[in-house]
């Protein structure tokens, strides 16, 4: 299995993005050098990181000693909600944000929270814009915006973003959000694409029904029916072979009724916090 076997989605700005990644939400920073180091090493080339994760240190330390060249890496971060404001306060984390990972530019830089009771995310989208222009992100983006947040964005702000990360898993699909972003080219991102534990989806016989007729795992099956409704998505996971496992996912294909069967689970079923109540 290599990296060339992960497909690319193309986002509204001319750049494309490996449809798989690995993300590192809740990696312990004194364990993320080796933890990076092993996804690289099964053949992830997409790393989400993120400031408030403590461990982007450990994800360029990763990079770094990993050998591989930097074009064929594709590295996230983001904002956290005290940074957003001015140019200056936005650049100033960027620049932190760089420093800690030991690169010269992030391929992704996303607002994390739309943080309304700040109020300050479309100051920090326009910010965003002027720091696209520097060279130093390639792509800019918003994680865990809904279509009013969004909406705001397209009014009065000139870039529409490339991509919305947000909470996204079989019990909570967020079809208005989906359906807002697919109208407006926008890629949809899938965090905690597996639920986080939080309900049995992997026994859910919808998933293990399928898993058994192609003989995988049902968290193969549950990443493989993200890839086929077009999301991208970096599940997580400490063990390489859970790792090697989550990467498995492009010999076999769900058909129609597997597929459906798997999408008729949505039940709004949100399992970490609202975007209108995070500050």
């Amino acid at each position: 299995m290599t990296e060339s076997t992960v497909p690319r989605v193309q986002l509204n700005d001319g750049h494309s993005i490996p449809q798989l990644g690995f993300g590192v939400f809740k990696v312990d920073p004194d364990e993320t050098r080796r933890i990076v180091t092993d996804a690289l090493e099964v053949g992830y080339r997409h790393l989400d990181t993120a400031r408030i994760y403590g461990n982007e240190e450990g994800v360029g330390r990763a990079i770094a000693e990993s050998g591989i060249p930097r074009e064929e890496l594709y590295v996230t971060t983001k904002l956290w909600n005290d940074d957003q404001g001015d140019y200056d306060s936005v650049a100033g984390a960027f620049d932190r944000s760089l420093e800690r990972l030991g690169l010269e530019y992030v391929d992704l830089y996303l607002i994390h929270w739309p943080s309304p009771t700040r109020d300050r995310y479309v100051e920090t989208w326009k910010a965003f814009e002027r720091l696209r222009e520097t060279g130093r992100v390639r792509s800019i983006g918003v994680s865990n915006f809904l279509p009013h947040h969004l909406e705001r964005l397209l009014a009065e702000t000139d870039v529409v973003p490339a991509v919305d990360q947000i909470e996204l898993h079989p019990y909570h699909q967020q079809p208005d959000t989906a359906a807002f972003a697919a109208e407006h080219g926008i890629a949809i991102e899938a965090w905690g694409p597996l639920g986080q534990g939080k309900y049995p989806l992997l026994e859910l016989p919808e998933i293990t029904a399928a898993a058994a007729a192609h003989g995988k795992t049902p968290a193969q099956v549950v990443i493989r029916w993200h890839l086929q409704r077009g999301h991208i998505l970096f599940p997580k996971s400490n063990r390489r072979a859970r790792m090697a496992e989550n990467f498995d996912v492009f010999d076999f294909a769900l058909d129609e009724a597997e597929m459906a069967a798997i999408t008729g689970l949505e039940r709004e079923g949100r399992v970490s916090a609202h975007p209108d109540e995070v500050d």
